[in-house]
């Protein structure tokens, strides 16, 4: 699967950048106040609740806290109504890129992630224009200290459609929206704890970056993640070792 190598790279650093901020309890709060209004309030039958709380847990936010958050998606406690909105573009490079936001405006949100792709030299595009570039997955992301042999086939007898090795020795488990749950609590079931979890867009295809597009495409993410309506951005952007390696030189 195409995108898979920096996904992993992505998410770690975009995991680093919310922590920094600040900002990465009121993301999750605001995922798992949605995700129980769109589909319910039994993480068991909504595989984006199972996920959100996850990463709430992992995160160490307090079981009261998420609890309170389901109730106010699900009805049973008030709170501020929000919108989920996808927005697509073309980033620096050629590169796609989805952002997921939640918002209670949609004029301010549209307008400040326009903004981000205007000042990174890319544009916004209209719906469908990247999304036919990715696919909705399950991710669990698990650390050297697994066995292949044995990762792969727990994986496997818990549901999950493929297992990805990554040269640092890390895996990368896909499975399908509706088995997030299953296969991940095939895994802990097995004792094999992901350092990951989340249901997320996969890019079917890579855009690789040079040294020119290369710093304007992080801009671009940064930008876009730097907004407080910005949930996720996906994109299928591209930065090899070497370019990386010229970047820190400047």
């Amino acid at each position: 699967m195409a995108g898979h190598s920096k996904w992993a790279n992505i998410k770690h650093r975009k995991a680093a950048q919310d922590s920094k901020r600040g900002k990465l309890f009121t993301k999750l709060i605001r995922e798992l106040t949605v995700s129980a209004r769109e589909g319910g309030s039994d993480s068991s039958t909504n595989p984006r609740l199972r996920a959100a709380i996850d990463k709430a847990l992992s995160n160490n936010m307090t079981r009261d806290t998420i609890e309170r958050s389901i109730k106010r998606g699900s009805g049973e406690l008030e709170g501020q109504a929000l919108d989920t909105v996808l927005y697509e573009g073309y980033g620096p490079g050629g590169t796609a890129v989805m952002v997921e936001c939640l918002t209670d405006n949609r004029n301010r949100t549209v307008s400040g992630v326009r903004h981000a792709f205007t000042k990174s030299g890319g544009n916004l595009g209209t719906d469908g224009s990247v999304s036919y570039l990715f696919e909705k997955k399950g991710v669990l992301t698990f650390g050297s200290a697994y066995d292949e042999d044995q990762l792969l086939e727990a994986a496997l007898e818990s549901g999950a459609e493929d297992m990805i090795p990554h040269e640092d020795g890390s895996f990368l488990v896909y499975t399908t929206p509706e088995n997030f749950g299953m296969v991940k609590d095939g895994l802990d079931a097995a004792n094999l704890t992901a350092e990951h979890a989340e249901v997320a867009m996969i890019p079917s295809t890579s855009a690789d970056l040079d040294v020119a597009t290369a710093p304007k495409f992080i801009r671009l993410i940064d930008m876009l993640e730097e907004l407080d309506d910005v949930q996720e951005v996906y994109h299928n952007g591209q930065i090899a070792d070497e370019v990386a390696a010229a970047l820190d030189t400047f």
